[in-house]
């Protein structure tokens, strides 16, 4: 079994913000990069076999913060990119309750499809390691939904900088 510790990214300007950042790049902010400090710390005496990442400036800041102690190189993959949110990116979270989502929203088939994808890449690349992966809210939670055959909305809303262990 391969181990999974599945990380969200730190806290970016645009969350702070309560802007739908989808697939902009982002930042992280000084919260944001504290955050990876903190689990940076927490996990240093952990072994890992791999880090990888979305490829998204946000998760990559974040896995690069975590992997020093490790003193492994980033591995990115465009599989853990957040879901597009289409028209609604860049706009007011709060303002967007309620609302249908844009046509140009990335589908939830296709990210369920993705997710599933990206565990598959892992079982094939990391048979039997210890693999930590910086990843997206929305993104994260249908890694979760796949692997443990959920619907999205049972899988409990990860925080900034939050870290789950799986075996896969």
């Amino acid at each position: 079994m391969t181990t999974l510790f599945l990380v969200r990214h730190g806290e970016t300007f645009d969350n702070a913000l309560q802007l739908m950042q989808g697939q902009v790049q982002g930042e992280l902010n000084a919260k944001g990069i504290a955050q990876a400090e903190t689990v940076a710390e927490q996990l240093k005496d952990e072994h890992f076999d791999a880090i990888i990442s979305s490829d998204l400036h946000r998760a990559i800041q974040t896995a690069e913060i975590i992997a020093l102690p490790h003193r492994l190189t980033v591995v990115t993959t465009p599989l853990l990119r957040e879901r597009d949110w289409g028209d609604f990116t860049g706009r007011y979270i709060p303002d967007l309750k309620g609302l249908p989502f844009p046509e140009n929203t990335e589908k939830m088939e296709h990210l369920l499809e993705r997710a599933g994808r990206f565990l598959d890449y892992i079982r094939t690349n990391y048979p039997e390691q210890r693999v930590l992966a910086v990843g997206h809210g929305i993104m994260n939670k249908a890694v979760q939904a796949v692997l443990l055959g959920k619907q999205t909305r049972d899988i409990v809303r990860m925080e900034n900088a939050e870290v789950r262990v799986f075996t896969i």
